[in-house]
């Protein structure tokens, strides 16, 4: 069942909290509700929410527009603490070495999806659309792959 799949909490991390790890927290929110505690966050929240991460997940019924981007160190400056999440998902390389780092005293799993970031990959909006797109297409297999198919399907707001 795929409710055995799914850990209790979950952070999803890439560099600036502003593509992949807002989509992949909107798509696991959406997937599976309150089936686990979801956060994402990036090595730096030096950019918000981009906007076409925002139109590709509207097409699916995922809502970013709210999604305010956030870093480790911010998050450690609220009280979150890593080693209270049962899994880490790094979507880029410096996530993962950054998770990795920040839980080598803590007793949890790091996982690695190499997801493709879309920006820069393409000129004009329709092309970068399309790739933002591909983007999400993957964590969302990743994400079925992982976790199991959709246990819900809510359209709540990040």
């Amino acid at each position: 069942m795929a409710q055995d799949k799914i850990p209790s909490s979950v952070l999803f991390c890439c560099d600036h909290n502003a593509i992949r790890s807002p989509m992949a927290e909107g798509m696991m929110k959406k997937f599976h509700g309150r089936a686990a505690y979801v956060q994402s966050a990036g090595v730096k929240s030096d950019m918000e929410v981009d906007g076409f991460a925002i139109a590709v997940c509207d097409e699916i019924g995922v809502h970013l527009a709210n999604h305010r981007s956030r870093s480790f160190d911010q998050m450690r400056d609220w009280g979150d603490d890593l080693g209270q999440f049962d899994l880490i998902v790094a979507l880029s390389p410096a996530s993962q070495r950054m998770a990795l780092e920040m839980t080598r005293h803590a007793h949890l799993e790091v996982e690695y999806w190499p997801i493709m970031d879309p920006t820069g990959l393409a000129e004009g909006r329709e092309a970068r659309l399309a790739a933002y797109r591909q983007t999400r297409d993957q964590i969302e297999a990743r994400m079925l792959d992982r976790f199991g198919p959709p246990t819900r399907q809510g359209d709540d707001d990040l």
